[in-house]
């Protein structure tokens, strides 16, 4: 049986790796992510107004209703970050290889591991934001032109939302390629890139829901239309891997010639997207449930 969006939201820990190394990164968009758990507590996030229970668990009821039902595109949404991560993993996993020794002795399941190749990241870079899109589009149910998702995330994305999309820039983009990561993926052989693509496991999960062209196409029209964003963030706060390194170093213990193996480590042991991506979920539902109330409230007082 499919868990409610209450259930999601409620088993997401509260303190682990996962969210240890998001609020590392709040210092670029401070005070955007609380790390909520609690249903009602996300109610009170978003509606600030509504202190009454009846009123609560009302559009409590309403918000489950809305995510049960699979023609609203929250179901997909979270079945996207959730693959996502776990073909992520995949990945991460199969990059091991004894090549570190002890460098992560701390790590109690991972002790040797090596960085993906330069193509191989910039692929999983441009699947993860895909993904956002396509998420982005059945939670609110519209098509949107893959250039024009860049301008989105700008002008729309808050809270989880923003919060997701500054950790795939750091953890995706910058600690793994460094900061002239736009360069080396616009640099990259296509016939290669291709290659890489089409083994991902994530290519053929969604290539079904991206609307009406290429998945090549889409994917790459993606990433091009996030390219000011991601850059204008990197060059404003002056982000590279050993700045990441540094804002890390209170939780993970490792040293500055290992900065590139950092990546690997945190694909495979974080969830960040699935994380977040469920949080945002619970907010947007959140909020159409109350635009619903008040629709119905409206037509009470008519009859």
């Amino acid at each position: 049986m499919t868990k409610s969006i209450v259930e999601l939201l409620e088993e997401l820990p509260q303190d682990n790796l996962t969210t240890k190394v998001i609020k590392a990164l709040d210092f670029i968009v401070p005070g955007q992510w609380q790390n909520i758990t609690n249903f009602d507590q996300m109610i009170n996030s978003e509606l600030k107004k509504i202190d009454n229970p009846k009123k609560i668990a009302r559009i409590r009821r309403t918000a489950i209703e809305l995510y049960e039902d699979k023609k609203n595109g929250y179901q997909t949404a979270i079945w996207l970050y959730q693959t996502v991560e776990t073909t992520d993993k995949a990945i991460a996993a199969a990059a091991l290889a004894d090549k570190i020794g002890d460098t992560f002795r701390f790590i109690p399941f991972l002790d040797k591991l090596t960085p993906q190749a330069d193509t191989v990241q910039s692929v999983d870079l441009k699947m993860k934001l895909a993904v956002e899109s396509i998420a982005y589009m059945k939670m609110n149910g519209i098509t949107l032109n893959p250039l024009k998702f860049g301008q989105t995330v700008a002008e729309n994305y808050r809270h989880e939302s923003l919060m997701r999309m500054v950790a795939l820039l750091c953890l995706d983009a910058v600690l793994p390629l460094g900061p002239d990561f736009l360069r080396k993926i616009n640099a990259k052989n296509e016939t290669e890139e291709k290659s890489v693509l089409d083994k991902n496991p994530a290519t053929g999960v969604i290539k079904d829901l991206i609307p009406g062209q290429d998945p090549q196409n889409f994917i790459d029209q993606t990433f091009e239309s996030m390219g000011t964003w991601m850059d204008g963030l990197t060059q404003k706060f002056g982000l590279d891997r050993q700045m990441l390194g540094n804002k890390f170093n209170s939780f993970i213990e490792i040293s500055d010639d290992k900065l590139d193996y950092l990546a690997a480590f945190l694909d495979a042991s974080t969830n960040v997207m699935e994380h977040t991506g469920i949080q945002t979920v619970a907010r947007h539902v959140i909020r159409r449930a109350y635009n619903q109330y008040l629709q119905e409230i409206e037509a009470e007082k008519e009859s």
